[in-house]
């Protein structure tokens, strides 16, 4: 494991002011649904943990040794929050998709033990790039700019973006040339092809989380990820003949419940002694994996992967909260973090990430510098050679930073860089962390305030990964100007928050207790 060093950034400076401009990179951003922190063989924190011993993914590590780590990667708690974020640059306290989406017009909240308080009127329509859908944000998508700049555009797998019956369900609307199984979904009916992806023998929709567009190969025994990667690798072997740059949105569903057994790998991990339960989970990993591996022995064999970028991320982190899935204690899932999925806790909102980018990224390089999902926008935009500025001309703001300084190590953005979420809903489960919570972090130190019990919870995350000391009554001066900077953007960006149903008087934001 490397550390990046002013030695290494003078070398590498040196290399690429020596050698022709190079043509635009074409671009891999590898998304996987609901993968921890710690469901990988590739260790992001000091230390290999049993979840680490756990899970085989040697694409990962492969990537990782050609690669730059970074080790603090941040996302929403959920997936449509950071799907939006990613997409259009903005945070979700100011998109407000603040929860996930599905149905035209219908809430996905849930109805918690206390029925008091109501969740605010989010943007359950997602977004969009028109205007006149209600309760949608209309943002920009920096797939179109890289469209409009040359770019051959693909998407593959899961979407998410707006609800059914919106144009932000459809990828085509948001710049992409072709489309893979993309559309409003969430999750999936069953990866398997025995079931038809969620149709029965008539071709007739089985549930609302049927994938569609891969109906070849229905009953044939491809598992839903080995048939996604199948067609993306077909798409890109046309990119090439195109003779301009390409994009790769290589979206997986996994791994996402269900919890299907991937047979490729599922008995492996039974021979060495693992549950059915866990057994088919880590199948469903390196499922993913191979996946990711496909991918790069393609760049390889057709001699692209030194003009193209890859980068791997999560959307938000590992379930935890639904017992039945995993064996063990709920929210425990992501140990040494604390809470999973939906909790804004670290082990719902920080994320596995990796960047390759040749010539830039020194291999088995280390990045311990934190990074929000909104950075993707504009990170994306100047590896492409474009601009990406924080106020774009149509008004719309871009709250992300790139973070291609920390990969060029000429700055560092995230020194003295708040970072915010914001959850004024009901997901539907209890658990530490999760529900009508809101959050900063400000260098080493993370506020998580409650706006129903008015609880504050203050880490020292630079220090306590396990987030087991709360420090706010220690440091009540901390504590409170973490509070007052919270309170402040979220008013700023125009936020939402729960009320009270007896008065219909939203509760206090977190600087007004």
């Amino acid at each position: 494991m490397r550390y990046i060093t002013p030695a290494m950034i003078a070398s590498a400076s040196v290399a690429l002011a020596a050698t022709d401009t190079p043509k635009q990179p074409n671009i891999v951003l590898f998304l996987v649904d609901d993968m921890g922190w710690q469901d990988t063989s590739v260790p992001f924190g000091p230390d290999t943990t049993a979840y680490n011993r756990t899970f085989h993914t040697p694409a990962m590590e492969r990537l990782a040794a050609s690669g730059m780590k970074f080790t603090q990667a941040y996302a929403c708690s959920v997936s449509s929050p950071s799907r939006c974020s990613l997409f259009t640059g903005a945070n979700a306290a100011r998109h407000r998709v603040t929860n996930w989406t599905y149905a035209r017009d219908e809430s996905t909240d849930g109805v918690g033990p206390n029925d008091s308080i109501v969740p605010p009127e989010w943007n359950i329509n997602g977004v969009q790039r028109v205007p006149g859908i209600p309760r949608s944000y209309v943002g920009p998508s920096f797939v179109d700019e890289l469209r409009d700049a040359g770019y051959h555009t693909i998407h593959v797998g899961k979407l998410h973006l707006g609800s059914t019956r919106t144009p932000g369900e459809y990828p085509y609307n948001w710049g992409f040339d072709v489309n893979v199984a993309g559309g409003p979904n969430g999750g999936l009916a069953t990866y398997l092809s025995e079931k038809n992806y969620g149709h029965d023998e008539n071709g007739r929709r089985t549930s609302r989380f049927a994938i569609e567009g891969l109906e070849k190969y229905w009953g044939s025994g491809t598992f839903v990820t080995e048939a996604l990667t199948q067609e993306a690798l077909k798409e890109l072997d046309r990119a090439r003949d195109y003779g301009t740059p390409w994009f790769l949105y290589m979206s997986h569903y996994a791994v996402h419940v269900p919890i299907d057994r991937d047979m490729r790998f599922y008995q492996s991990y039974v021979d060495r002694g693992y549950s059915p339960k866990e057994a088919a989970y880590a199948s469903l990993v390196e499922g993913m994996d191979k996946s990711l591996g496909d991918i790069l022995d393609w760049l390889d064999k057709t001699g692209e992967a030194d003009n193209t970028i890859v980068i791997f991320m999560s959307d938000n982190g590992g379930l935890g909260a639904h017992g039945g899935w995993r064996d063990g204690a709920q929210h425990t899932q992501n140990a040494p973090l604390r809470s999973g999925k939906c909790s804004l806790l670290e082990g719902g909102i920080r994320e596995p990430m990796i960047v390759r980018w040749p010539g830039r990224t020194e291999p088995g390089s280390v990045q311990p510098r934190y990074v929000m999902i909104e950075d993707f926008y504009p990170s994306i935009m100047e590896m492409a050679g474009l601009s990406a500025d924080s106020i774009r001309p149509d008004g719309k703001r871009i709250d992300g930073i790139s973070f291609v300084p920390l990969i060029d190590g000429t700055s560092d953005p995230s020194a003295h860089r708040p970072l915010y979420w914001n959850f004024p809903n009901h997901w539907g489960v209890e658990g530490p962390g999760i529900n009508f919570n809101t959050a900063i972090r400000l260098d080493d130190h993370k506020l998580i305030y409650n706006y129903v019990t008015g609880e504050k919870e203050l880490y020292d995350v630079g220090h306590d990964i396990t987030e087991s000391h709360n420090l706010a009554d220690e440091r009540k001066d901390l504590t409170d100007e973490l509070s007052r900077r919270l309170g402040t953007y979220l008013r700023s960006v125009d936020a939402q928050r729960p009320t009270l149903r007896s008065t219909g008087k939203p509760l206090p934001w977190p600087d007004e207790r």
